[in-house]
């Protein structure tokens, strides 16, 4: 099943471009009131479907059967996706808890699983909608989950938006979790993907205090890389100096090897500012 196109999708002004997200997104989505969240939910799902990706939603406060109750009129075709295993709702028991207890293994595995069924019925991606109010007692356990959760964007198969009540979560909570997604509505939006033969990385968007943590978590698993490591930035058009210092400190903690960083002039002359060249192997290109 393929939906006629972005004129089918239902238009949330604000959050629009975060529910069309692209393959490698994450995206934290605070909501206020119910009406927003199911607006919200049927215009993911059309976008999903119009890409031609498989649409996992994991409900918390609703149950699958609910969702699937009022959903399903928002989305025309929703029977036959759903048939085909284009939509699929499961209740963050099932995903993301063992016991009561909350399971990353297992939250990791669901989405791993979801990106491979995708692939065998030869579909894009995945983009999976979370109902993230299972974590309102456990902040802590939350944010460790969701930074954890950034080393699969990489792989630029998988879209995920986040969605934040925010009756339920306080604004310095979710100012907290959207620190560790890359992206959020009316913040640096951070992109990348992950590169081998070389190992490293590329990246586009823009870094500031809003989404560092989650550029913190992305450039972690450098740090274990032997040999060369090359990171192409030219399409990074914005970065602050507390963002710069962490690819210093990445170049610093990785035990052998070169680390080698692509970028435009501007972000070249703040590396040479903060004395990046004693450890990164600055290379400078036309356009940023």
């Amino acid at each position: 099943m393929e939906t006629s196109g972005k004129e089918d999708a239902i238009v949330l002004p604000a959050a629009d471009a975060v529910l069309d997200p692209d393959f490698g997104d994450h995206v934290c989505l605070p909501f206020r009131g119910e009406q927003e969240r199911r607006a919200a939910t049927g215009a993911f799902t059309l976008n999903g479907l119009r890409r031609r990706a498989n649409v996992l939603i994991i409900t918390h406060a609703d149950s699958p059967g609910r969702t699937r109750a009022w959903l399903a009129p928002l989305v025309p075709g929703f029977a036959a996706a759903e048939s085909a295993g284009e939509i699929a709702i499961r209740a963050s028991t099932a995903t993301h808890f063992t016991g009561g207890r909350l399971d990353s293994g297992r939250a990791l595995a669901c989405l791993t699983e979801a990106g491979e069924r995708a692939r065998r019925q030869g579909r894009h991606g995945v983009y999976a909608l979370i109902d993230a109010s299972w974590g309102a007692h456990d902040p802590p356990g939350q944010i460790a989950f969701e930074a954890a959760t950034n080393e699969l964007f990489g792989r630029r198969w998988l879209a995920v938006v986040c969605q934040y009540d925010r009756a339920l979560f306080a604004r310095e909570a979710i100012d907290r979790v959207g620190c560790v997604h890359p992206i959020s509505p009316d913040q640096a939006a951070l992109r990348y993907e992950r590169r081998h033969h070389p190992a490293g990385l590329r990246l586009w968007g823009e870094v500031d205090l809003t989404n560092r943590h989650a550029f913190s978590t992305v450039l972690m698993p450098l740090r274990q890389e032997a040999g060369e490591v090359v990171i192409d930035a030219g399409g990074l058009h914005f970065i602050d100096a507390g963002s710069a210092q962490l690819l210093v400190a990445t170049a610093t903690a990785r035990p052998h090897g070169r680390t080698v960083l692509r970028c435009g002039e501007p972000m070249a002359r703040l590396l040479h500012r903060i004395g990046a060249d004693g450890v990164i192997d600055i290379r400078p290109v036309d356009d940023a």
